[in-house]
Formats: structure tokens, sequence, C-alpha cells
């Protein structure tokens, strides 16, 4: 089934500049878009041109898949040095957002490496306060701060409340570091 009418909207454009750009009737494309008629190939590839797609995408390839990922609370869960963290979102390969949940080792523990890596980084804390530690400069966090920053510069947090902490972090890369 061709997706011509959910990829049309979602570039906000109406059957007739579509048609108008190119140069199929607006007739047409409305069979094609209620399954009545199938494009042929040069008419698929203008479509395409026109939306700014890859041809499969008009015929259902990556249209519904991509839109969400869900991932369940057996999440890839992993402890280091710096604390225990687990994956929520960004398994899937694309995607430019990466989300995790951790839980900071305390300022007493071993081995707080600071990190950095390319793009940008948000940090909530959900429970407990952190010291988020980002170049020579030092932020007390609470529950409920969020902080937003480059995480070019080498930063690292460290737990500094009696109870366990837990930060909500969502790092940001460029689509070419999210293919890969």
């Amino acid at each position: 089934m061709i997706n011509l009418k959910l990829l049309r909207r979602q570039h906000g454009y109406t059957l007739e500049q579509i048609a108008q750009r190119t140069g199929l009737t607006r007739s047409y494309l409305s069979k094609v878009e209620r399954g009545l008629s199938t494009p042929s190939i040069e008419s698929a590839l203008r479509i395409a041109q026109v939306l700014g797609v890859q041809v499969d995408r008009l015929f259902g390839n990556n249209s519904d898949e991509k839109a969400i990922t869900i991932t369940r609370s057996e999440k890839i869960k992993a402890d280091n040095l710096n604390g225990s963290m687990a994956l929520v979102s960004g398994l899937t390969s694309g995607r430019i957002l990466r989300a995790f949940v951790i839980h900071p080792s305390s300022k007493g523990s071993r081995g707080r490496v600071m990190s950095h890596h390319e793009g940008e980084e948000i940090l909530y804390v959900l429970e407990g306060k952190i010291e988020l530690n980002i170049a020579r400069r030092k932020e007390v966090l609470s529950k409920g701060d969020c902080a937003h920053f480059d995480s070019t510069f080498p930063h690292k947090l460290v737990s500094i409340s009696e109870r366990p902490s837990m930060v909500l972090v969502v790092i940001a890369s460029s689509e070419n570091d999210a293919a890969g």
C-alpha cells in the first residue's frame, strides 16, 4: 500500500501542490492515495522527489516503524565505577536522541571519570542531589533541577545526597553519529 497521504500531510502539501510539482493530475494522485491506482516507476520517482523521500518510503518501507520506539522495563542495564545506568531509549539506529536513567556514584567512590562526547546533554534530577562538574565549574542540582550543556566539555556527575540519586540523561548527537 502506498503512503502518499501520510507523507503528503507530514510535509504539509495539498494534493494540488503535489500535482503542480510532479506534473501529475490531482485526480490521479487522489486515486493513488486511496489505493485505486498504483503509480508507475516514473510517477513514483517524481512524487518521492517532491516529498524529499526515498521511493521505498512511498511503498511502506520505514514509514511507521521509525515513528515510535518502545523500550519496555527490561532496559539495558550496566554498572561501572561512575554508578549504574539503564538505557531507556535510543536503541534504534538513526535516532538522534539517547536517554538513560542513571544512579551516579557517591562522592566517596573511586573512579569518577570525566566524560565528553559530541552533541548536547540534558540532565533532569529525578531523586536526590548531585554535583555536576563541567570543565572547571561545579553545580549542585536537586530533585526537579535541570541542566542543559554542550557535552564536548568534560563533565561528570556525583551523588551528594545520603539516599541514592537518580537522573534522567538525554544526549543529542548529530544524525551522522546516530546512524552508526
